[in-house]
């Protein structure tokens, strides 16, 4: 018989050979925590990789002599974080890697400020000097500065716009894409309708009237691959139709003015206020048609009141023509849904959405609804294009759509989302007390505006260098207004989002 240390000492030998855990170095309390952090770090070094199943939490529990339940609430932990996901049978595998820290973030080596951050903090960087490759100039950035944000490396990422890409329904479209290939016949693996497939544009009419409250024939429905498609399909029937100018909010998406005038329409700016575009506004530019996202304004969050849309739809029955631009209406949270434009007034409005928010950006797979006198033009422009989008993923998505997935999977994204959004809103209370938030019902995305004598491209570009990504809201404007930052919240765990905005706090305190 051994003595009472030998005994103990062959229990701390003990543990699993998954990522060498150790009986001994399970703590007495807190243990979920530790097995929390222990699997993000294997993840973050690369010792676990997207793909990897983690083991059985009843054979982990038992390796470690833990509870279930502790090794469950660890995986429930990274579930929330985005890094892992519960595939039933397919256990639990990783499907994101977090990237490697920066400066400030918590798990990162000691360091001292980048020497980018140094020179935009002294005042020794020229306006537009580039940071991480990203220029920020002090007027309107030039066509590739978002590939060029993109590719900038971050610690943490509030790009607006970016869905949780890692609650990619995975097993639901390959059962769907399997159930599509053991019923497609050979003649469904020619050339398609250019207009896209009649199934998707069913399911695309009922997705419609049922999220949005826009009643549409399938005939009506022309599949795109995503808004940037649909904008530039429109350029030349515009301009065949004489119309030279597209008005757009202010602020609004430099992304999509960037659209417009890569096809030769001009963007005269309209002001948006708390009620949405002032109408008045845009009948003194003399345009005849208007980009808007009324239904969660970019980048301001308004919702285009009841009156304004009244004054909308009288400028348009004399003329007019509105592009609605319905991005990411589905993702609300604190307010009740806001029917489309479109649903009020067909034959003046141009409908734009895609599943880019909803599912991947990835997909490129989207719509446009036309009045009866664009359909025919819009149909030859889509021809002339590219004869119509790939006819396999549309027949995946319509099924989605037909079965209720996509519904559920909406279902489970708003959850998500707002959990994430009342983090960041928590955060920036605590480490930007004097920021006003706007845009916090619904979306993807937050805009904070402030009032500290600090150019938002220099807060920007000073954040980018400690190693957080976020887009100025002057970017988005034409006139001068407050200075402010667009951030995203979406795909961002919330332990990352806290981190992140007291790195933001920290860094406007600084300049």
């Amino acid at each position: 018989m051994g003595t009472v240390n030998e005994g103990v000492e062959r229990l701390a030998g003990r543990g699993s050979d998954f990522l060498q855990l150790a009986v001994g170095d399970v703590p007495t309390d807190g243990k979920a925590e530790w097995l929390a952090g222990r699997l993000r770090r294997a993840i973050a070094e690369g010792a676990l990789t997207v793909g990897g199943r983690l083991p059985p939490s009843r054979v982990l529990a038992a390796e470690l002599r833990v509870s279930r339940g502790v090794v469950t609430e660890a995986y429930r932990r990274l579930g929330e974080d985005g890094h892992v996901e519960g595939r039933r049978r397919g256990g639990t595998v990783v499907v994101a890697a977090p990237p490697a820290p920066a400066c400030g973030i918590r798990g990162a080596p000691a360091c001292g400020a980048p020497a980018a951050l140094d020179s935009v903090t002294s005042g020794a960087q020229a306006p537009g000097t580039p940071v991480a490759g990203v220029p920020f100039p002090d007027g309107e950035p030039g066509p590739d500065v978002f590939d060029l944000l993109r590719a900038a490396p971050a610690a943490v990422d509030f790009t607006p716009g970016r869905p949780d890409l890692t609650t990619f329904p995975r097993t639901a479209w390959l059962r769907a894409e399997r159930a599509v290939l053991g019923e497609l016949s050979a003649e469904h693996l020619g050339y398609g309708d250019p207009r896209g497939t009649p199934w998707l544009r069913r399911a695309v009419a009922g997705w419609l009237a049922r999220m949005r409250g826009v009643r549409v024939e399938p005939e009506e429905v022309l599949i795109v691959a995503g808004t940037a498609q649909a904008l530039t399909l429109l350029h030349p029937v515009l301009r065949a139709d004489g119309i030279e100018a597209v008005a757009v909010e202010d602020p609004g998406s430099l992304g999509a003015r960037q659209h417009l005038r890569n096809g030769g329409l001009a963007t005269p700016p309209v002001p948006v206020d708390a009620e949405g575009v002032r109408v008045d506004a845009l009948r003194a530019t003399g345009a005849r048609a208007v980009l808007l996202t009324p239904a969660h304004q970019f980048p301001t969050g308004v919702v285009t009141s009841g009156e304004r849309r009244r004054e909308l739809l009288g400028w348009a029955g004399e003329g007019g023509l509105v592009l609605e631009d319905d991005y990411d209406a589905e993702h609300r949270y604190d307010r009740p849904p806001v029917p489309a434009l479109r649903a009020m007034l067909a034959d003046r409005v141009c409908y734009l959405g895609s599943v880019s928010k909803l599912l991947a950006p990835a997909l490129r797979i989207g719509w446009l609804l036309a009045p009866p006198r664009h359909r025919a033009a819009l149909t030859d422009a889509k021809r002339y294009n590219d004869l119509g989008n790939a006819v396999l993923p549309q027949l995946v998505l319509a099924r989605l759509m037909e079965s209720g997935q996509l519904e559920r999977h909406l279902r489970l994204l708003r959850g998500r989302h707002r959990s994430r959004r009342d983090a960041m809103i928590a955060a920036l209370a605590e480490h930007l007390p004097g920021a006003t938030v706007h845009g916090a019902a619904a979306g993807l995305h937050l805009t904070v505006t402030y009032t500290a004598d600090v150019p938002d491209t220099a807060f920007a570009a000073a954040a980018l260098a400690r190693g957080v990504k976020c887009q100025p809201l002057s970017w988005h404007r034409q006139t001068p207004g407050r200075p402010g930052l667009v951030l995203g919240y979406a795909a961002t765990p919330p332990g990352v989002i806290a981190e992140g905005v007291a790195l933001l706090g920290r860094t406007l305190r600084e300049l």
